[in-house]
């Protein structure tokens, strides 16, 4: 375990050997309490008060934290520390920062759950503020325990994430973010963080490794573990989005149980096929909210040129990172749904390659590297889901990384009940209508899907609701009705 050793003189540390009084457990506790605090300091010889001041430290022989209490100063040992924490309170001990700690008196130790810095005394890091301070403890909180193995002391421990853009405010929080990260990205983020401090390489390259450890930093690095999914929600989520269509949603669900088994995210991607306006995306989205993870879309009609995705080298004074590396940054972490919209759409190129086939290493969950990160990112917590209108325009290296569903058009009867309980009502309440000022007759609903018979998906079926309220509505105001009924032929003059 590592040993506190805040001496500021070098020989006088070279001449004492600390000692190390403390334990460290494993916690993913989000939220610090009396009874899973931070960190449990030894109250045998005195009970310590509720609001308690002081610094962390290490006077020579032990890990310990000084108390200022009125009848003087008090030192206790550290007996117990969240293996998550270990590496901030050597950062606030080493900068001798004053803290006021709030726990609670109990049988095994003082159980410390909050930690604020307080203004007397001050420390000497331009981010030595509470807020920096409360940000590194949420992150702290929010972060997985480091895995559970022997520690070299010798090892440099590096850190984690957000709108840190300051060499001085990433530089504190790599050194309190600790064994956090997955390990290839702590050393990249080491070796950035020397050229970003480098007064023997150019200014481009000093302002384009900061601006990587900054996006880097912004990322929240999770485990691809997966807690349960209730099936019973996930398929009253699939309800909301999606009429019909039960044998799209019972895949859907069949791969949410595959999940709650394996509690990792299956092998391949969805690739969701069918007719425009089938709600190939509402899918993609609902899927999203049932595994609870942010979402962010790729639109491959847009992109011509595959270092779009991948980013460009640092080599160019405009460098920058790609769609693929800006999407982790704006989701704040490495598990999300990727919504690669239209894939069979993908442009060829102006010459460099087919942009579709940059999303092969994203797939395979091994990791994607960044031309302008020149660093491989964990991928295994990615779920992809990829909308297509004809799957006969994927390469077949694309196809095989995804398990196709296949979404038939809607049958009249179908768009019937789509057309009358959730399009009309959908638009009846955003125009602030009444359900009876506005009533569409039986004749009148077959005129509505015999007029769009031959069209695919039901964006159609939803401008006409839009196009008959608004009609509704121009009556109810201009002629003073107090309610329209539509019959056939009106529906159909309205629609012509």
């Amino acid at each position: 375990m590592p040993v506190f050793d805040f001496n500021n003189t070098s020989e006088q540390t070279e001449m004492v050997q600390s000692e190390c009084t403390y334990t460290v457990f494993y916690s993913d506790e989000t939220e610090a309490t009396p009874e899973k605090p931070m960190l449990v300091l030894d109250n045998k010889e005195r009970q310590w008060k509720h609001h308690s001041c002081g610094y962390f430290t290490n006077p020579g022989k032990r890990t310990s934290f000084e108390f200022k209490e009125d009848e003087g100063v008090f030192c206790t040992d550290i007996l117990k520390i969240d293996a998550r924490f270990v590496s901030l309170l050597k950062w606030l001990g080493e900068n001798h920062i004053n803290v006021r700690l709030s726990g609670e008196n109990q049988e095994d130790g003082y159980a410390v759950y909050r930690i604020r810095e307080i203004a007397f005394g001050g420390g000497t890091k331009l981010s030595a503020e509470d807020g920096f301070l409360q940000f590194m403890i949420g992150r702290l909180l929010a972060s997985n325990a480091p895995a559970q193995e022997q520690e070299d002391e010798d090892a440099v421990e590096d850190g984690d994430e957000m709108k840190l853009t300051s060499i001085q405010s990433i530089t504190d929080f790599m050194n309190c973010a600790g064994k956090t990260l997955p390990d290839n990205i702590r050393l990249w983020a080491r070796r950035n963080l020397a050229v970003a401090r480098s007064h023997e390489v150019s200014q481009e390259e000093r302002r384009h490794a900061q601006r990587a450890l900054s996006i880097m930093m912004n990322i929240q690095w999770k485990s691809n573990y997966f807690a349960p999914i209730d099936p019973d929600e996930a398929r009253k989520i699939l309800d909301e989005e999606l009429y019909g269509m039960e044998r799209v949603k019972q895949r859907i669900i069949e791969t949410i149980i595959q999940i709650n088994r394996t509690h990792t995210l299956p092998a391949y991607g969805l690739l969701l096929v069918g007719p425009a306006g089938t709600g190939k995306s509402q899918i993609a989205y609902a899927v999203a909210r049932i595994l609870k993870l942010p979402w962010t879309t790729l639109d491959m009609s847009s992109i011509n040129d595959p270092e779009q995705l991948t980013g460009s080298s640092r080599i160019y004074a405009n460098a920058k990172p790609g769609i693929i590396m800006e999407a982790f940054s704006a989701a704040g972490e490495s598990n999300l749904v990727f919504i690669i919209n239209e894939l069979d759409k993908a442009s060829a190129g102006k010459g460099n390659g087919n942009p579709a086939d940059v999303l092969l290493t994203l797939l395979d969950n091994l990791g994607f590297t960044d031309n302008y990160m020149e660093c491989m990112v964990p991928t295994v917590g990615v779920y992809p889901i990829a909308t297509a209108n004809d799957k006969d325009q994927i390469s077949a290296p694309l196809m095989s990384r995804f398990a196709v569903i296949e979404l038939p058009d809607y049958t009249p009867e179908e768009k019937k009940v789509i057309f009358s309980r959730f399009a009309l009502p959908k638009v009846l309440k955003r125009m602030g209508l009444k359900e009876q000022e506005c009533v569409i007759s039986e004749a009148g609903l077959e005129a509505v899907v015999e007029k769009y018979a031959d069209t695919t998906g039901i964006r159609d079926l939803e401008q006409a609701a839009e196009h008959i309220a608004a009609n509704a509505l121009y009556q109810i105001e201009v002629d003073h009705v107090k309610s329209v009924i539509f019959d056939r032929d009106m529906v159909r003059e309205l629609l012509s």
